[in-house]
């Protein structure tokens, strides 16, 4: 049986990917929805309060801190400000019995695998069979880096979290900005708890992409969906709630885990937050953007 009441964690404790599904400590499946944060040098939501605000008043299951490595200010340029903000996040939403997401927020990850083996060695020490904690390695390869190339990388990064004797979910982006789970689902990672990232935009991506994740998942990848909006894949354009709520659907129908991008105040569609929105949390529907109300409504669920 699973359980109905307590935290998260307390409900499905370890995450594990069996038969192609995510599943908890009671071998079923477990969908969780939450939010993920923006770039973490860009943001001011790396706090407690926050972690507590969407899991209090969203009712959220997960968080995910998107750790920025490329451009200014990013892990490249700052690694010890960004692990804190991660850190921060991921302590925050272990006290609160919440899942979390360290994603290596990075677009070229394999030209910068020496950096992410340090850093998910470092973590994989500090949280290892912790069950809130998931590691993503790869946040988005770009369309011109091969699944091979994103294989590799991942399963040397993969080799240094299993060499610290961590057993945590693991998930991988897929090439084409996560949206080539065929091309994964094809030649799979040889490591039994390994999920692979599906990221879509409402307004951009709609039934050509379910059909390469029906493809993945018959194939029996197991998915994640560690960011989608609902807007253009660049951030902005009109909201598509019609072919939001298809998507969710499709998810809801496969038990496929998913986090909204994003929990930040930059100005654009997609966006949950107004500007200047309260950067500890508690916000009011009035600090919320369209999107975001709309978001908030569909994790409460």
């Amino acid at each position: 049986m699973v359980p109905t009441t307590g935290t998260p964690v307390e409900r499905h404790g370890q995450l594990r990917v069996m038969n192609g599904n995510i599943v908890g400590e009671h071998g079923a499946p477990v969908q969780l929805k939450g939010m993920s944060l923006f770039w973490s040098q860009w943001s001011n939501y790396y706090n407690a309060d926050v972690v507590n605000s969407v899991a209090d008043n969203w009712k959220a299951t997960v968080i995910r801190a998107a750790m920025g490595i490329e451009n200014e200010g990013g892990y490249l340029e700052d690694a010890g400000t960004q692990k804190a903000k991660a850190k921060t996040v991921a302590d925050a939403a272990i006290a609160k019995g919440l899942y979390v997401i360290l994603d290596w927020h990075d677009h070229n990850a394999h030209m910068h695998t020496e950096q992410a083996k340090s850093y998910f060695r470092e973590v994989a020490q500090a949280y290892k069979n912790v069950p809130n904690v998931i590691f993503e390695v790869f946040n988005e390869p770009l369309n011109t880096h091969s699944w091979g190339t994103v294989k590799s990388y991942a399963q040397t990064v993969l080799a240094e979290i299993r060499g610290q004797g961590a057993n945590n979910l693991v998930i991988v982006g897929t090439p084409s900005w996560s949206q080539d789970v065929d091309a994964a689902a094809d030649n799979p990672i040889n490591d039994p708890n390994v999920a692979y990232t599906l990221h879509f935009y409402a307004n951009t991506h709609r039934g050509a992409l379910r059909d390469k994740a029906t493809y993945a998942i018959n194939k029996g990848l197991a998915l994640f969906v560690t960011e989608w909006g609902t807007c253009s894949a660049d951030g902005n354009g009109t909201l598509d709630l019609g072919e939001s709520q298809t998507w969710l659907d499709f998810l809801d129908a496969h038990d496929i885990s998913w986090a909204n991008w994003s929990l930040g105040d930059k100005n654009e569609a997609c966006s949950a937050l107004r500007p200047r929105a309260n950067t500890m949390g508690n916000w009011s529907d009035n600090d919320l953007t369209d999107s975001g109300r709309w978001v908030k409504s569909k994790i409460a669920e």
